[in-house]
């Protein structure tokens, strides 16, 4: 499968492998798991001070001129799908870091610092137990909904023989559930429970609707709910892994990115999907009602396109892609209006950019960036001031 040898970011859960982590962060460790191989707790809290404020470097390549004022916000790991609270103040993102005893993602949030002195202080909003994936801010900002596995996993689930055949293929965990926590980490409500992969749920920006993909058809599709996890409704029905949905400014529409197989790799598609796994082949973004109606594709790019988020316009979609590329790498940010034209690259980095959103008010961009980690794997959260 061409290009997608390192293409587990369409997991939406997972970012790059971590190998070699480099942290100072202070630490309070709680929530241990009682798997007996765990070597160390998963922190409850973590404090990441600006390791750059004494020896400045240059975040920012030539070229990315819709970005000003960039700072990272976390140091070492892999951190990932950072999301902005509906006040604007605050981030929820997962986080793995076996240097500080997390091993595979985990449910982290913090208020966005408002200097380059103050700490990232984050609290564990997750159980520390399992793996988890795809967090989001609900309502009134006093919860996160996510998807965790640790109602069956007290550690990090087994893992697949990544290669297989000419594929290289990732878990659907069926043990995947989403739920409700609070800001101290307390499981207020369960939402889905049942033996299909559940995840990757986002909220409407109107605070009535949350969208997430599913299993339960056997497919990968796109489903709805109420705010309070009642009234599922199916929205897309083609073969194919749909996910990574967000809804539009004025939460009328879904963006988001689809394979979709045909022939032999249809095939291969639904015989992995047999086994709850998945190869992910060339993906493109796709626009449609909340609903489903009026289907609309946006890209025709090759290779993968992903992680689409709307511009505050709701003319544009910013997305992550590696259609330039031969080998898989590098994938860079870029914006395109709806129709399919106006392409414009917008990162440069030479490994990784990717998960964007814009602040809820437009004037703030965080993202995912193997930028500034020293040539290793790391993958780190940076914001920026939004210019248009």
């Amino acid at each position: 499968m061409k290009y997608i040898h390192q293409l587990f970011f369409v997991l939406c859960a997972l970012s790059f492998l971590a190998i070699a982590c480099k942290t100072t962060q202070k630490t309070t460790l709680q929530k241990t798991s009682t798997d007996a191989s765990a070597k160390k707790a998963v922190p409850l809290k973590i404090s990441i001070p600006n390791e750059n404020i004494n020896q400045p470097v240059n975040l920012q390549y030539d070229g990315e001129t819709h970005l000003k004022n960039i700072r990272q916000l976390t140091f070492g790991g892999d951190n990932a799908e950072a999301y902005f609270s509906f006040d604007n103040q605050s981030l929820v993102l997962q986080r793995t870091n076996p240097k500080d005893g997390i091993d595979c993602d985990q449910i982290y949030t913090g208020k966005i610092p408002s200097n380059e002195k103050e700490a990232f202080e984050l609290q564990l909003i997750s159980t520390g137990k399992g793996r988890t994936t795809c967090s989001y801010f609900m309502p009134g900002d006093e919860t996160i909904v996510f998807a965790s596995t640790h109602s069956q996993h007290e550690s990090c689930p087994p893992v697949p023989e990544r290669r297989q055949g000419d594929a290289y293929v990732w878990p659907l965990y069926p043990e995947f559930e989403i739920y409700i926590a609070d800001l101290k980490g307390n499981l207020t409500k369960q939402i889905t429970n049942n033996n299909y992969y559940d995840a990757e749920a986002t909220v409407s920006p109107n605070l009535d609707k949350i969208v997430f993909t599913s299993t339960r058809n056997g497919d990968l599709d796109l489903y709805t709910c109420d705010i309070d996890g009642s009234n599922i409704q199916q929205v897309t029905f083609d073969l194919g892994y749909d996910g990574g949905a967000f809804f539009t400014p004025n939460g009328k529409q879904l963006i988001f990115r689809a394979s979709r197989p045909v022939g032999e790799e249809a095939e291969k598609y639904q015989q992995f999907l047999q086994r709850n796994l998945v190869a992910p082949s060339d993906m493109e973004l796709f626009i449609c009602n909340i609903d489903g109606s009026d289907m609309k594709q946006i890209t025709d790019l090759g290779n993968a396109n992903w992680a689409p988020f709307m511009h505050p316009s709701g003319e544009k979609v910013v997305f992550s892609s590696n259609h330039k590329s031969k080998v898989g790498f590098p994938f860079h940010l870029y914006m395109i209006n709806l129709d399919g034209t106006g392409l414009e690259q917008i990162t440069y980095d030479t490994k990784f950019d990717s998960f964007p959103m814009f602040s809820p008010d437009g004037k703030r961009f965080v993202w995912a960036s193997n930028r500034n980690n020293g040539g290793n794997r790391d993958t780190n959260v940076f914001i920026a001031d939004w210019v248009d």
